[in-house]
């Protein structure tokens, strides 16, 4: 049987996200997660479903990849698969040909799980190490400390607020609150939450959005901010615990989040809430063809 290349269509979907919820384990290495699809939801779903590759043999999909910028796919392989060397070779070969519909020409760059054999393939191939990314865990078999401000888990009537928060905590965002709603409404949603922090005076400051792969397993925190106007009183710390401990009543074994290295203020925030540096990952890039 050979490796088939394919695009799921909104239909195929739901059964992707059940897919990578099921690939989520503890001590894995970090991938793409389902809340990483969800995130990416707030452009629609058929916008979703037009970003994401499958591979599959035999009917059985064996990675993932989502299209979260024209030139970076983000990838995630099945546990068992990361050594295929069917499904490596084909992955490479359509990673690095721009005709199969996956990046197009010029300069593009692949997350890729450590330890799968792509990632040799594709070094094998003149692709280069690019930015180092630093992953974080907090293990959530105990409690976790109580925020010490007012959060609140977001509902239709604070969409605004979660939305100004996010617009002020990174240049450039385009988030609204339509896309909050149609992110909302996609599945790997359910089950998920957005939590917005409040300061002494009522002000929203920092906001969140949690996104559990199912009990005992890894939940993600994408994505974190911390008003522009409101930085340096602690105010991420407190979001990131709060994030931590819903996602502990959510069930979910860990908590993780993946920050560029180059980030320090991100990861000295994460790690005064209990969270573990895990060691550095780093994207692969392709020269231009």
């Amino acid at each position: 049987m050979t490796i088939e290349l394919s695009e799921p269509g909104t239909g195929g979907l739901d059964g992707i996200v059940a897919v990578l919820r099921a690939w989520q384990h503890e001590g894995a290495p970090m991938q793409l997660h389902p809340g990483d699809l969800g995130w990416f939801w707030r452009f629609g779903a058929e916008a979703t479903a037009a970003a994401v590759r499958t591979w599959s043999r035999g009917g059985r999909i064996l990675a993932v990849g989502l299209l979260d910028h024209p030139r970076l796919l983000r990838l995630a392989v099945a546990p068992d698969a990361r050594r295929d060397g069917e499904l490596a070779h084909r992955l490479a070969s359509d990673l690095g040909d721009p005709g199969r519909g996956v990046l197009p020409a010029g300069t593009a760059s692949v997350e890729a799980p450590a330890g799968a054999l792509v990632r040799d393939l594709l070094d094998e191939d003149g692709w280069q190490a690019g930015e180092p990314w630093t992953p974080l865990r907090r293990d959530l078999t105990a409690p976790v400390p109580g925020p010490g401000v007012r959060v609140v888990e977001v509902t239709p009537d604070q969409v605004p607020e979660r939305v100004a928060v996010q617009r002020a905590s990174f240049d450039g965002s385009t988030f609204t609150e339509a896309a909050w709603h149609a992110m909302a409404a996609g599945s790997p949603y359910a089950g998920a939450r957005c939590l917005v922090a409040y300061d002494e005076r009522g002000d929203a400051v920092a906001a969140v959005t949690v996104w559990p792969a199912g009990p005992h397993r890894p939940g993600l925190l994408e994505p974190l901010g911390v008003h522009r106007d409101h930085r340096g009183r602690g105010h991420g710390a407190a979001i990131v615990r709060a994030a931590a401990a819903a996602l502990r009543e959510l069930g979910s074994s860990s908590a993780v989040v993946c920050t560029p290295s180059s980030n320090t203020a991100a990861v000295a925030t994460y790690g005064s809430a209990g969270f573990d540096r895990l060691p550095e990952v780093r994207d692969l890039c392709r020269p231009p063809l």
